[in-house]
């Protein structure tokens, strides 16, 4: 079963310009309006040092790899 994320919900007011060139970005990486605000939101934070960047579980394959 899938973990379950509590998500908060806000408006956001951009005027049509941003609006338009958000819509096309969104498009050409296939993703909705509302997740690519959300991609580009964590990326800022994560760049930002604000927002941990997520761990990476080790697998056999990354360990055997990093021991020889």
């Amino acid at each position: 079963m899938a973990k379950k994320t509590e998500n908060k919900s806000f408006v956001l007011r951009v005027d049509a310009a941003t609006m338009d060139a958000l819509e096309r970005w969104a498009e050409d990486e296939f993703r909705s309006i509302n997740g690519q605000l959300q991609w580009i939101i964590a990326d800022a934070l994560r760049r930002s040092g604000r927002l941990k960047k997520p761990k990476v579980a080790k697998t056999e394959s990354n360990t055997a790899s990093s021991e020889e």
